[in-house]
C-alpha cells in the first residue's frame, strides 16, 4: 500500500481502535508506554493489509488490482 491508501486508512475510527488496543497490548508486554507512533507505524506495517481484507474486501480487491496494472520499473544493465 502506498502512502496515500494507509492515509485512508488512518480515517476510520475502527482503525484508530485497532492501533490503541495495540498500543496497549504492546505497552503491557514491553511494561512502559512505546508511543502513539510506534503502534501506529507498527499496526500499519503489521496488520493493515489483513484488516483491510476482511474489513473492506472491495476497497483491498481494487487496490490489488490498480497494484497489478501498474507498470512495472525496469533497471538499465
Amino acid at each position: 500500500m502506498n502512502i496515500m491508501d494507509l492515509r485512508e486508512l488512518l480515517k476510520d475510527k475502527r482503525v484508530i481502535e485497532e492501533i490503541n488496543k495495540h498500543l496497549w497490548i504492546e505497552s503491557q508486554k514491553a511494561g512502559y508506554s512505546i508511543g502513539i507512533e510506534r503502534a501506529t507505524d507498527e499496526w500499519l506495517r503489521l496488520y493493515s493489509t489483513g484488516w483491510m481484507k476482511y474489513n473492506q474486501p472491495e476497497k483491498y480487491a481494487k487496490l490489488v488490482r490498480k497494484k497489478k496494472k501498474a507498470p512495472k520499473k525496469v533497471s538499465k544493465r
